[in-house]
């Protein structure tokens, strides 16, 4: 079965760096397009970043310029690269495989991994 393994979230000062990764297993890797998507307490989950099977990528208006996703298929490994964090970026980040269309839509998404917490201090 496909798991996915979410790991480097913690508690980071604004304007901080963390570097989150999300290992998959159970499926060809280098085959699907992987996102990353955060939730917030009492929010939706919404869509930070995508990387397609090719390595093109996507991101949300608000990270971009600071996060950078990218992949490793040889570690079967997703990576989100978060600079210059803002309190606002805080929330539970979770990895997924992309099977859908858009990429802004969580239901284009499953195999969702268990999340990381980030949390952003002042």
């Amino acid at each position: 079965q496909v798991e996915l393994v979410a790991s480097g979230g913690g508690l980071v000062q604004a304007g901080g760096s963390l570097r989150l990764s999300c290992v998959g297993s159970g499926l060809t890797f280098s085959s699907y397009d992987m996102g990353w998507f955060r939730q917030a307490p009492g929010k939706e989950r919404e869509f930070v970043a995508r990387i397609s099977s090719g390595g093109s990528t996507n991101y949300r208006d608000s990270v971009k310029g600071r996060f950078t996703i990218s992949r490793d298929n040889a570690k079967n490994t997703v990576a989100l690269q978060m600079n210059s964090l803002k309190l606002e970026d805080t929330g539970v980040y979770y990895c997924a495989v992309k099977f859908g269309l858009p990429d802004f839509v969580a239901a284009a998404y499953n195999h969702w991994g268990q999340g990381t917490q980030v949390t952003v201090s002042s």
